[in-house]
């Protein structure tokens, strides 16, 4: 606490609140007084709200109406580097604090007093009789490995009710244990060994551990071809880290991703980490913010919001495929994990490691500029080797109406059947259609709420909207002329390409893997270990399977449509499609057998498709870095996107037309304005949606300019603004 100051009992402090009020409230300390930082329950109104002490009150109100804080809560109190982490986030996401500090207190019950809870673990007993709620029960707890569940998650996470718990207690298969609520998490011993690694391997992870034990703040872009290690590499700077006493946070772009990692953690450190997603129940949840704020968890595994947990010792943040645009948030806060994670490090002095095969431009471009460290993993681990990559010209593939594995392909995947190997086909797009088209009159069907059109997803028989999750029966009729049976499918999804392999291969085991599909995290991961297992032929995909995973029998990758991505005007098309291309080519042959990637292009010559077949990675990063230095843009010029939005549209457009019309302060940095025009998706949710671009020098104050520039306007409480620094997306 040495960089704390102590208020005594009655003194004026400032608090922050994680309520709408962009402002410091004054609060008297209580009985016994407080440190800065100390987490408060304080009265607001007739309710109690949960703060933060910040400083001395600046007492600028009546003294006697001043309201003393009710009582310092029993947690660690906030570190000076947090609340400043905080502040410059906000800051650069034009984000009010308050709003940070909610972010940074997602954990239920932070304002209850520490107690002691029933909670049920797997016990050494039989059931005397096996019931499917029975199995449902045993099965959730022997998935978590030993985690312990209150009464009512278990039986949720079950989809059972109490009493069969209850039964299984009387029986000693369930443990029914009084425990405190909230306890350290098992320490990990980072002597205990790992794989043995390669020299290259050990040379790059010498580097890493070096860039940890210097103790200062740092940044390494780790790049490595698909299958080189990387995570074993790295695995090598966490010991580091816990060897130095401080704590780690791994950075995972997807929930199905984590099962294995924490399998792998668990092997390499004789126990499993905190973890902080999603899927994680609510009482870990509290528990995981608790400990890392008092250092009873030394690893933690997360999400992008795992940033924002207290860490009392940060020393190494790892952002994991840190090309991975899931990185972005892109509702509430709009920040980016990866580009967060550099500056807490920078504020507690610890290191980062960006890993991927496939990089960022702006990593890239960092890490060839000196700005970043650069540690590079050329080769495949063991004897696998990289897939041949080659391209299927579909002009001169003679393929019928509504069928998509060309001819080609399809010789490929039965010469992988007949050898007893793996094929995945990748098809980026989820669903089985994404337009229902009306034959009689051309009526595509769109969301009601919306400006996009439905999805079929043929499994649920329901139209399904990606922008707002509305869905709606497949109507037998057209909903504008109202002629039955002439509603048809167009263009293929997912389920339309499973459905195609089934009749094409109908011998073969078929597992499809599609984000839609599975209602858990614990359904998906023992999907993918039974097609790791081989107890599928072949794998039909989505974007899932390009990230991290494992199958040591795939040898053949066959890409449905290589140029989808590269349609539109986004400036950041190219990089997308080659990282995607080269990362899902990169799942074949990761084990003795060599692989081969096939992308049917209609497009063969186009410079990405080039790049991608070539292999030529830097190249390419040059060749698009040239581009958007040329054009100014990211990273080396500045956008931010402006997005108004109203239920009325005439209303958002004049405001926008006015916004645009008094745009001095930007003008005075020499950014320039583009706008307003309606979004691309000018509907969602029933509000009608308009943008605007700002582009700027990198040197440019564009946060203070844009700061100015809204400042100058009352918005209406029936219009919403959002600022997004350095949008990803364009929609």
């Amino acid at each position: 606490m040495a960089d704390q100051s102590y208020f005594p009992e009655g003194q004026l402090i400032s608090v922050l609140t994680a309520e709408p009020i962009d402002r410091f409230l004054d609060y008297k300390a209580p009985e016994g007084g407080c440190f800065e930082g100390a987490f408060v329950e304080a009265p607001l109104g007739p309710r109690k709200v949960l703060g933060v002490v910040w400083g001395p009150g600046e007492g600028r109100f009546d003294a006697a109406k001043i309201r003393r804080v009710s009582r310092v809560m029993d947690v660690a109190p906030m570190r000076g580097e947090m609340r400043d982490f905080l502040i410059r986030a906000g800051q650069y996401t034009l984000t009010p604090l308050s709003q940070m500090l909610r972010l940074a207190t997602r954990a239920p019950g932070l304002m209850n007093p520490p107690s002691m809870r029933k909670v049920y673990r797997l016990g050494t007993g039989d059931p005397d009789r096996i019931t499917d709620a029975r199995t449902r029960v045993m099965q959730v707890l022997k998935d978590h490995g030993g985690a312990a569940f209150t009464l009512k998650e278990l039986a949720e996470a079950a989809d059972t009710g109490p009493t069969v718990v209850k039964g299984l207690v009387k029986q000693g298969v369930v443990q029914e244990i009084d425990a405190p609520r909230d306890v350290a998490f098992p320490r990990l011993d980072p002597d205990l060994g790992g794989i043995t690694l390669s020299p290259e391997q050990a040379e790059a992870s010498a580097a890493l551990c070096e860039s940890v034990d210097s103790g200062q703040y740092n940044t390494t872009l780790l790049k490595g071809v698909t299958g080189s290690g990387k995570t074993e590499t790295y695995m090598e700077a966490i010991a580091a880290c816990l060897r130095k006493g401080r704590q780690a946070l791994v950075l995972l772009p997807e929930i199905a991703l984590t099962a294995e990692f924490l399998t792998r953690v668990h092997a390499r450190f004789g126990a499993r980490p905190a973890e902080w997603h999603s899927g994680v129940t609510m009482t870990d949840r509290r528990r995981t913010w608790r400990m890392v704020g008092e250092g009873g968890a030394e690893l933690v595994v997360g999400a992008r919001s795992a940033l924002f947990l207290p860490f009392r010792d940060l020393g190494l943040i790892i952002v994991d495929e840190e090309h991975d645009g899931s990185y972005k948030q892109e509702e509430g806060v709009l920040y980016n994990a990866r580009d967060m994670s550099v500056l807490r490090a920078s504020l507690c002095s610890a290191s980062v490691i960006l890993a991927s095969a496939t990089p960022s431009l702006e990593t890239w471009s960092n890490a060839q500029s000196g700005k970043y460290n650069r540690v590079n993993l050329t080769s495949r681990f063991g004897v696998a080797e990289m897939p041949d990559m080659r391209a299927i010209d579909m002009r001169m593939e003679k393929l019928p109406a509504s069928r998509w594995i060309s001819p080609t392909l399809a010789k490929a995947v039965e010469r992988r059947l007949d050898a007893g190997e793996q094929s995945l086909l990748f098809i980026n797009r989820r669903g089985y259609a994404p337009t229902t088209v009306c034959r009689a009159c051309g009526e595509q069907v769109g969301c009601d709420f919306c400006d996009a059109r439905m999805v079929e997803h043929r499994f649920q028989n329901r139209l399904i909207c990606h922008q707002c999750g509305e869905s709606k029966p497949v109507p037998e009729a057209c909903p504008s002329c109202e002629v039955e049976g002439k509603m048809a499918p167009v263009g293929p999804g997912v389920e339309r390409l499973a459905e195609e392999v089934t009749e094409r291969f109908p011998d073969a085991r078929i597992a499809l893997l599609s984000s839609d599909l599975f209602g858990s995290a614990r359904a998906l991961k023992e999907r993918i270990e039974s097609i790791a297992a081989g107890e599928a032929d072949i794998i039909v995909g989505t974007q899932l399977v390009a990230k991290g995973h494992n199958f040591p029998l795939l040898t053949l990758v066959g890409v449905i449509d290589a140029d989808l991505g590269l349609q539109g005007s986004d400036l950041r098309a190219a990089e997308r499609t080659f990282q995607l291309m080269r990362q899902v080519a990169g799942r074949a042959g990761r084990s003795e057998r060599r692989g081969v990637a096939l992308l049917q292009t209609f497009q063969p010559d186009h410079p990405v498709i080039r790049a991608i077949l070539s292999g030529d990675e830097e190249g390419f990063w040059r060749a698009e870095c040239g581009e958007r230095q040329q054009a100014a843009v990211p990273p080396f010029g500045r956008l931010a996107g402006i997005i108004l939005s109203a239920e009325d549209a005439q209303q958002v457009f004049e405001f926008a037309g006015e916004m645009a019309r008094r745009d001095g302060p930007l003008q005075a940095i020499g950014a320039q304005l583009f706008g307003p025009a309606p979004a691309p998706i000018a509907r969602v949710r029933g509000r009608h949606r308009v943008r605007m671009l700002i582009k700027a020098d990198k040197a440019a104050p564009l946060q203070r300019a844009i700061g100015q520039w809204t400042g100058q306007f009352r918005i209406p409480n029936a219009i919403r603004i959002a600022v997004d620094i350095d949008p990803v997306n364009f929609f």
